[in-house]
């Protein structure tokens, strides 16, 4: 599915795909072998030279890119071919020290942890302009009133800036848990064959700070293979921020349905919604938003079953690892980029919130009525009242003011003005607008590129 989206509804590529093109894979493994060079050299392990040389030499387009598919070919290993040729090219006297000391984990998963961190550097933009979108938002419609639904129905008014405030909130959250898992995800391993140290012994982990100051990395207190709960936290991260994102995808599908018809994704001239119906405005945004957040969710267990590594290494869960990972981070390009265009884009209808609002007759306003004639009749009498007179509505198909007044119950407490004054759905809101606007405030703090201000 990821790899169809960008296509099908005319929203670019956040450019994720791109980073998980083999070829940028390779280059991130070149990265660490370079940045391995370079620490190791300034421990006097290998010639300042080696270092040079394999740094100098560690670019992918130097590469013959026809050996490097030959040895893959013929080896079937992830990394060995890509380091024979860079042995090749930095030639003799040094090219027999690339690589050393090191195993293929080491390499791969620094490197590709290295293409992560791009990967949420571009995820941290795109919530940055969701935030800003979801603001502009939340203000439009912190006075606009929506029928607030519990279980599907009707069940006291609320605004429509409420319900993006709400959005904002948990994606404030996500963003937070995000740059508070960065320092547990983002770090540099390098304890050889088993993550022991025995290729380098006691300057081990001195070489694997240097690899971690190189690349601005942290550093793993144990370097073991068999170590996954950073990849796993990245999948249930992403998984956490699906379930928002899918969340409001689908609130939006739900109000955009004909029978509500609230609001509208922005559907720009000439989109087509059917072959055979010319009048249809289909949700595509937003169907697209729910199935890729639905992909990346279902990358979860995946991503927990991988960090069952059996003993020090496993490639199988290396395998799991690499899809979960990719998979996600992709889907989850796609699915922010959509919902931002659907933030930016998004048509309110007050009116036919305000005429849905009227849809029960006032009866939404019942908790209003039982709350101002429980004052006096205290709460459960109230309740009682109301109740009868809301049931008989709504399965009689009678006037619930009409109702109310002709109870003595109320008629003796309630005049028929105030019963009108009590039913009227917007002075019933609350609080919605200012949480609302607060909410737009806490977005806004949100700078260019998805930063929080210093």
């Amino acid at each position: 599915m990821s790899d169809t989206l960008p296509t099908a509804t005319r929203v670019a590529d956040p450019g994720i795909r791109a980073l998980y093109k083999l070829e940028n894979r390779w280059q991130s493994w070149l990265d660490v072998e370079a940045a391995l060079a370079r620490a190791q050299a300034a421990l006097g392990i290998i010639p300042t030279g080696a270092a040079i040389a394999i740094a100098d030499k560690s670019r992918l387009d130097l590469m013959d890119r026809a050996n490097i598919d030959e040895g893959f070919a013929r080896t079937g290993h992830t990394l060995v071919p890509l380091v024979w040729e860079l042995g090749r090219i930095v030639g003799e006297p040094y090219g027999g020290w690339v690589h050393w000391g090191a195993t293929t984990q080491n390499i791969t998963q620094t490197g590709d942890l290295l293409v992560l961190r791009q990967a949420h550097a571009i995820f941290r933009r795109q919530i940055g302009d969701i935030l800003i979108a979801m603001a502009d938002l939340a203000e439009r419609g912190a006075d606009m009133p929506i029928a607030g639904r519990t279980h599907g129905q009707h069940a006291v008014p609320a605004t429509f800036g409420f319900k993006v405030a709400g959005w904002i909130d948990e994606i404030l959250r996500h963003r937070d848990r995000m740059d508070q898992a960065g320092p547990r995800m983002f770090v540099a391993m390098l304890g050889g064959a088993a993550g022991t140290y025995a290729s380098l012994g006691a300057q081990g982990p001195a070489v694997q700070a240097g690899i971690a100051a190189e690349l601005g990395m942290g550093n793993m207190r144990v370097p073991s293979r068999a170590i996954g709960d950073h990849a796993g936290e990245n999948v249930l991260l992403l998984g956490l921020l699906a379930a928002t994102c899918g969340k409001i995808g689908r609130e939006i599908y739900t109000l955009m349905k004909t029978e509500f018809g609230e609001v509208e994704e922005p559907v720009p001239p000439g989109t087509v919604g059917s072959s055979t119906m010319p009048q249809k405005r289909n949700p595509k945004l937003c169907q697209d938003i729910i199935a890729a957040a639905a992909e990346i969710r279902a990358m979860v267990p995946l991503a927990l079953e991988a960090m069952m590594t059996e003993h020090e290494a496993d490639r199988t869960t290396s395998l799991m690892s690499d899809i979960a990972e990719s998979r996600a981070c992709i889907a989850t390009g796609d699915m922010l980029a959509r919902l931002t265009e659907v933030m930016r884009g998004l048509a309110l209808n007050p009116a036919r919130m305000r005429a849905n609002l009227d849809l029960g007759g006032g009866l939404i306003m019942a908790e209003a009525v039982m709350l101002d004639l429980g004052r006096i009749l205290g709460r459960q009498h109230a309740h009682d009242a109301v109740y009868d007179a809301a049931q008989a509505a709504f399965v009689e198909g009678r006037n619930f003011s009409d109702l109310l007044a002709a109870d003595p119950r109320v008629a003796a407490h309630l005049t028929p003005d105030a019963i009108a004054a009590l039913l009227d759905p917007t002075a019933y809101i609350g609080l919605c607008a200012e949480m609302a606007r607060d909410a737009a405030a806490r977005a806004r703090l949100i700078q260019p590129g998805g930063m929080p201000p210093h």
